[in-house]
Order: structure tokens, then C-alpha cells, then sequence
């Protein structure tokens, strides 16, 4: 079961006026499940993207990296959830790029501007023709209002859909963001086995697109990890319509600009944190906190270490209090200067770790008691400095192992 998650009320979800969505049943993989999203945007719009750091990627990351990098103007987005279209080769090239063809032809605008996503089960043919006849019942559905039932069709592994949706006043008008994103499992940094896609109306210089969406990930879907493996198909995308009506945003430590990335940024660590909480068998949300460091790099080094670590994961599934586990990951973090006489470790309000030891007054039951809740934070303190870096992952149960083992049945 998630963790402290609810699926999205669709009340709750503002449109975005320049964005229509439209879903279908192709039946990628399996018959009667909504697995084909077309999204729309008007004339006008922005997009730029943040992908995977794997150099196996799959084919629509490929192509969706060409199509931004030739400033084409992005018209229309197609999802497929079932099959990944990756490991798939020149084939897996060509039948991504048939189908953005197929719906470029539909749209009447160039197959450039359209981006293509896949996720699903990797190295297997995409079934393109499938897709490409689902089109016209998806273009048939488009409508504004669509995020909730579009948050569940880009679904794999997940267990409840994940969207947010936050509005905002820029320049005395409402602003709105909203935003849709998938992933269980195989999540690690940079980034995870997800899809994100963040929408607004605000009216965004052209300079600041790629800004603004690499800080929102960095600060997000970069900070989340659930197994350590980085995905082949990771993309997380931000669309500006500029329907706000608004002065245009040109600087982003102005005050319409702090605003408008501060909203961006909680929309889309929301959405990061609904991957972690909705994680493939998932029973605790844990904040790894790192306080006292040199740099911000050496902080998210530590805590990648400690949110990794297998053991440190399991005794949290067992509510096992086991935590010179912990201080073990933080010692093989990769800091060679590390002083572990001056680490401190907290979990929430107990101190389990004084000067590198075993705080004198700790007792067993107080972290018993932390390691029984759901959500649980872990503070370290390394004392070198003053940089901070959270991360947020979940335990490892026996679900994770069922749920992989039996992935492609």
C-alpha cells in the first residue's frame, strides 16, 4: 500500500488553458486498460525537458532530445505505457518516430513537434501499429480538464495515479501549475524510472525554460531514490503556454519570478515524493537529512549512501533499530577526510550518534518507537561545514522482490 497517499481528486487539478489531454485504450501491452496519452499544446507554447543520465536510453528519448534541440516548436506530447521501446535499436528508432508521424499527419503540424514517451517493459518491439490506431480515439477525448484520468493511463507499476496542481498570483493574475508523473520502481537520481510532465500558463522568457526545469528537477525528481537503478526512458518535462496574460517573467530572482519557481518547485518535489511514497512495495517514506557539509555534493553523496544501502533499507521494513547501519553507509559515502569523531545522528527527535558513538543517553525503545512510524526522518550531522541536501526514499520489502519478480506476467 502507498504511503500517506491518496489518489488525486480531478476537482482538484486546474486545467491549464493552452493543454488538452486525450486518453485511449490501444492496448499496448494488455486489452482494456488506458495506456495512450496525446497531450496538445496551442501555438505559442514553450517546452523544454530534463532526461535520463543513462547511456542506454530508449528510443523517444533520443528523439525527443532531437526534436527540442531543433527548436521545432513543440505542438503535441504521445505517451505509451507497456513497453519501453528501449534496447530496441535502429527498429526502436524508426517505429517511435512512425508514430509521431502518424499523429503529426492527424494534428496537421511536422513530426519534429511532436515528443514521444515510452515506459514500460524494456527490449521489446513497440507495437506501433497499435498505437498509431488508438490515435484518433485519444484526439477524440482531448479536453482541458483530463489530468486526473491522464495521471492514470501513464501508469505501470504504480498503484494510485500522481498529479498536483497549485495556483498562484503573478503580476496581479492567477497563475496555474499543473502536473501529472508515473514511478515505482527502478528509481534512482538523474533520474528515476518516471515521467513528469508540468504544465503552466505563465508567460516565461524563452532563456529561462531550461533554467527553471533543470533547478525544479534537481530540486525534485533528482532527490529521490527507491532502488538504485537508473531507468532508460526518465524524462520530466515543463510546458508554458503563456496564457497567464502577465508581464513576461525575464529574471527568476525577481519577485514574479522567485514565485513562480517556488510553485514550480513544490509542484514537482509533490510529485517526486508520490513516486518514493507509492514505491514498489513501500511501507515507510524516509527523509534522509545531511547537515554540515563542505559542499552540497558531498551532503547528497552521504545521503545517497545511506538511502541505497540495502541493510539500512531492510531494517527499516523490519522497524529493526540496527542503526550502525547507517553510520556505516555514511562512513563508505566516499569522503576521504571524513573526521567520524564529529558525526552526530538523529532519527526525528531521538540522538542515536554523539562524536561518532553511541550517544549515551540513547535507549533502543526510543528508536524502536521512530522506526515503527511511517514517515521517519534521518539527520546527520557531519560538523565540516554549512551545506545541507535532502534525499527521500523508502524501505526495501518483500513486495519489491514479488513485484519484480513477476513484472513481465
Amino acid at each position: 500500500m502507498p504511503v500517506n497517499l491518496k489518489a488525486p481528486d480531478p476537482k482538484d487539478l486546474h486545467p491549464v488553458p493552452g493543454v488538452k489531454l486525450g486518453i485511449a485504450m490501444a492496448g499496448v501491452r494488455k486489452a482494456n486498460r488506458r495506456d495512450l496519452t496525446v497531450v496538445t499544446m496551442d501555438e505559442g507554447s514553450q517546452v523544454a525537458g530534463v532526461f535520463t543520465r543513462n547511456r542506454f536510453c530508449a528510443a523517444p528519448v533520443q528523439l525527443c532530445r532531437q526534436h527540442l534541440a531543433a527548436d521545432s516548436h513543440s505542438r503535441a506530447i504521445l505517451i505509451n505505457t507497456g513497453n519501453a521501446n528501449a534496447g530496441t535499436g535502429d527498429d526502436g528508432l524508426s517505429r517511435a518516430l512512425s508514430t509521431c508521424i502518424a499523429l503529426a499527419r492527424k494534428l496537421e503540424i511536422s513530426p519534429q513537434q511532436v515528443l514521444p514517451f515510452s515506459t514500460g517493459v524494456i527490449m521489446e518491439q513497440l507495437p506501433n501499429d497499435r498505437i498509431e490506431a488508438g490515435l484518433p480515439a485519444a484526439l477524440a477525448d482531448l479536453k482541458e480538464d483530463n489530468w486526473a484520468t491522464a495521471a492514470e493511463a501513464i501508469m505501470t507499476t504504480d498503484t494510485l495515479p500522481k498529479a498536483v496542481s497549485r495556483q498562484v498570483k503573478i503580476g496581479g493574475k492567477t497563475v496555474t501549475i499543473t502536473g501529472i508523473s508515473k514511478g515505482a520502481g527502478m528509481i534512482r537520481p538523474n533520474m528515476a524510472t518516471m515521467l513528469g510532465f508540468v504544465a503552466t500558463d505563465a508567460v516565461i522568457a524563452p532563456a529561462l525554460m531550461n533554467p527553471l526545469v533543470h533547478e525544479a528537477a534537481d530540486q525534485s525528481f533528482n532527490r529521490i531514490t527507491i532502488d538504485g537503478d537508473t531507468s532508460t526512458n526518465d524524462s520530466f518535462l515543463l510546458i508554458a503556454t503563456g496564457k497567464a496574460g502577465h508581464d513576461p517573467i525575464t529574471r527568476l530572482d525577481s519577485a514574479d519570478g522567485a514565485a513562480l519557481r517556488d510553485a514550480l518547485i513544490e509542484v514537482s518535489q509533490q510529485l517526486a515524493q508520490a513516486i518514493v511514497r507509492d514505491g514498489e512495495g513501500a511501507t515507510k517514506f524516509i527523509a534522509v537529512r545531511i547537515e554540515g557539509g563542505k559542499s552540497e555534493h558531498e551532503c547528497k553523496q552521504v545521503a545517497y549512501a545511506i538511502a541505497h544501502s540495502p541493510l539500512v533499507k531492510t531494517a527499516f521494513f523490519a522497524s529493526d533499530p540496527n542503526l550502525g547501519r547507517i553510520l556505516a553507509a555514511v562512513g563508505y559515502a566516499g569522503i576521504e577526510d571524513l573526521d567520524q569523531t564529529e558525526i552526530d545522528l538523529f532519527l526525528d527527535d531521538v540522538h542515536v550518534a554523539k562524536n561518532g558513538g553511541r550517544n549515551p543517553t540513547y535507549r533502543e525503545e526510543d528508536g524502536a518507537r521512530v522506526m515503527k512510524q511511517s514517515e521517519i526522518t534521518v539527520r546527520v550531522d557531519l560538523h565540516r561545514g554549512e551545506e545541507t541536501a535532502t534525499v527521500w526514499t523508502c524501505d526495501l520489502s518483500y513486495d519489491y522482490v514479488k513485484i519484480n519478480a513477476d513484472y513481465r506476467s
